[in-house]
C-alpha cells in the first residue's frame, strides 16, 4: 500500500508525473468525447462541436494560466511564450518555440500524441486545422489581443519536416 495519502505527500518528481498524468486524462476525455460525437453525428458535426468547445476552453485555459503566472494584460510574445509552456499539451507533446524576430514567434508541435498514435495505427492524420485555428488564435488573443495567428501547417495540410503542426504569432503594434 502506498504511503501517499494526499497531494502534499508527493515528492517534486511525483508531482511532475502527476501533472503529466492529469494531462493524459484530460486528453483521453477530449478524444473520447470527440469520438462519441463523431459516431453519432459524423466527422463534420464533430469538428464543428469541437471548435465550439475549444472556442471557450482555450480562453479559459489562457486566462487561468495568465492568472497563475501573473502575466500582464499586454505581455506580448514574451507572455505568450511563457503561457504556451504551461498549456496541458505542454506536458504531453514535444514542442518548440522559435523567436524569429522581436514581433514574431513560431510554435511547432514536433510530436503530437494524437497524431503520433494515428501514425502508429497507419491511419490518416486527424484533420484538426479548423479546430486549431480557433484554439491557437483564441489562446494568443486572450494572452494579448494585439497578437495575430497564422497557421503554417496543420492537418489536413502536409506537415513540415519534424513537426505535426506549426503556428506563427505576430505582435501587431
Amino acid at each position: 500500500m502506498s504511503s501517499v495519502k494526499n497531494i502534499h505527500d508527493l515528492t517534486r518528481e511525483q508531482l511532475i508525473d502527476f501533472v503529466a498524468d492529469l494531462s493524459k486524462r484530460w486528453l483521453a476525455h477530449d478524444g473520447l468525447w470527440f469520438q462519441a460525437v463523431e459516431k453519432k453525428y459524423g466527422l463534420d458535426k464533430a469538428i464543428e462541436a469541437d471548435a465550439a468547445a475549444w472556442e471557450k476552453f482555450t480562453v479559459n485555459e489562457a486566462n487561468r494560466i495568465k492568472k497563475f503566472l501573473g502575466l500582464p494584460e499586454q505581455g506580448g510574445l514574451d507572455a505568450l511564450e511563457q503561457a504556451l509552456r504551461f498549456r496541458l499539451y505542454a506536458f504531453l507533446n514535444k514542442q518548440e518555440i522559435i523567436r524569429q524576430a522581436p514581433n514574431k514567434l513560431v510554435f511547432r508541435m514536433n510530436t503530437c500524441r494524437v497524431q503520433a498514435a494515428r501514425e502508429r495505427k497507419k491511419m490518416d492524420f486527424f484533420p484538426c486545422k479548423p479546430v486549431g485555428l480557433v484554439e491557437y488564435s483564441g489562446f494568443a488573443r486572450t494572452i494579448d489581443p494585439r497578437i495575430s495567428t497564422r497557421c503554417i501547417c496543420c492537418p489536413p495540410d502536409e506537415p513540415e519536416e519534424g513537426c505535426h503542426c506549426a503556428w506563427e504569432f505576430t505582435l501587431e503594434e
